[in-house]
């Protein structure tokens, strides 16, 4: 009953140390640590937040984990819970884009339950959390691709937030091994979640294969044993991504996910400088620029060319064109460049019920087109090209290219920008003073 793909991975959580990481790792941890407090503290008073916080008193055991922001604990795995809906809400944190990807921050709750409940030194939570992204990152780069879409982001958060809430609960490599497991079997996320009209459960769905991933340790440390081929066996994640590993021309998966072990993964993600998904970073930049450059009552038309992923998403869910809630317009390619045309700006504020259904936006909206340039899509993921063509009433055209919107990790935010990013997000809940100190 051998799996080598859970056993690649649970033998590297467990050997993986602190002293293995770079500075540059060391450094990025604490840059995603800023941005997901940051983005944690911005959620705070979400209506899906407030529902988690709701819940998660009513779970308690001791020793205990904290719900940020509040005097109340609650058990680990409903902490990292209700902590990672708070992180979600915005669609302000960190994304790691491939033929996966997500949003990798989404564990880092659950390193700090772990590792408050253990009472872990900051070096193991450091480790922890790179251990986390090193899961997700190396999974997320060869499983989709195989496989296709057909399951949500929260597959890779599981996995991640059990190996590196079982590394902080010290699980032997056996008890990991059964953490990773028990986190995937049981637990396999529809796509469901990001198709169509998109409800307050886009932002809790992750959080939810976080507390899975963290529960799942809590039982592996307790003795109980996952089924000892949730990969590579009869029925297991391998074949329901339709991967026949050993069939000739098919890539060795094992291989595969170590190969992505270095550079560290959490080295490769990219900050978000829009509260919105990482697929609307590059046009809505591109709208700001184009804004402060002309009358936005003389727009003839907008076409936008990018890469596939952009075109696909808004062709395939129409309601990408006339959003009715803040979880679909966050996701809405024509709603963030017609807003961002209307208002000369976006941030958290952006949202509103009247911005949402405002008939100006639907105006721009009906302006615009969306098409694949395919030498862009060949590019992807190293680069995230998008290509701005304005024309004006009296023929004149404007045109704005970028391949690394602000926040790519080629691109990155300085580490002024994201000190300032997380004071602007802290201010909406504490002093200034405050959030300077921490």
């Amino acid at each position: 009953m051998v799996d080598a793909t859970k056993d690649t991975l649970s033998s590297y959580a467990y050997e993986l140390s602190f002293s293995d990481l770079d500075d540059k790792t060391i450094h990025q941890v604490k840059r995603t640590l800023l941005d997901s407090i940051g983005c944690l503290i911005g959620g705070f008073n979400s209506k899906t937040a407030i529902i988690a916080r709701k819940v998660a008193p009513k779970v308690t055991e001791s020793p205990t984990s904290s719900i940020i922001g509040t005097t109340n604990n609650t058990s680990i795995d409903i902490a990292a819970f209700a902590n990672a809906i708070s992180i979600r809400y915005l669609d302000f944190n960190d994304s790691y884009f491939t033929p996966g990807g997500g949003h990798p921050s989404d564990m880092i709750s659950a390193s700090l339950a772990a590792g408050e409940y253990c009472r872990s030194s900051g070096k193991n939570i450091i480790t922890s959390i790179a251990l986390a992204y090193q899961v997700f990152c190396s999974i997320s780069d060869v499983a989709p691709m195989l496989g296709g879409r057909e399951w949500d982001q929260g597959l890779c958060v599981g996995m991640g937030a059990a190996l590196s809430s079982g590394k902080l609960l010290s699980l032997s490599q056996e008890e990991l091994g059964h953490s990773l497991s028990i986190s995937i079997v049981p637990n396999l996320p529809l796509l469901a979640t990001r198709v169509g009209e998109l409800s307050l459960w886009k932002g809790c769905a992750t959080a939810y294969a976080t507390k899975a991933g963290v529960f799942a340790s809590i039982l592996a440390k307790e003795g109980m044993e996952g089924p000892y081929e949730p990969f590579e066996g009869k029925n297991g994640l391998w074949e329901k991504l339709n991967v026949d590993t050993g069939k000739p021309g098919i890539i060795n998966i094992t291989s595969a996910i170590s190969s992505q072990f270095e550079p560290f993964g959490i080295t490769r993600t990219d900050f978000k400088f829009f509260p919105a998904q990482i697929l609307t970073q590059a046009p809505t930049g591109l709208a700001l620029e184009i804004e402060k450059l002309i009358d936005i009552n003389e727009i003839k038309s907008i076409v936008i060319e990018t890469y596939s992923n952009c075109v696909s998403t808004p062709e395939s869910h129409p309601e990408k064109w006339d959003p009715k809630t803040r979880e679909s317009a966050d996701h809405s390619i024509p709603f963030m460049v017609a807003s961002a045309f209307l208002y000369g700006d976006i941030g958290i504020n952006s949202f509103t019920d009247e911005k949402i259904t405002s008939q100006k936006i639907r105006d721009i909206i009906s302006k615009l087109t969306i098409i694949e340039n395919s030498s862009f899509t060949n590019k992807r993921p190293e680069e995230s090209n998008c290509k701005m063509i304005v024309e004006l009433i009296n023929g004149k055209i404007i045109t704005k290219e970028t391949s690394y919107p602000k926040g790519h990790s080629q691109n990155p935010l300085t580490d002024d920008e994201l000190e300032n990013k997380f004071t602007n997000l802290a201010e909406t809940m504490i002093s200034k003073q405050h959030a300077k100190t921490i």
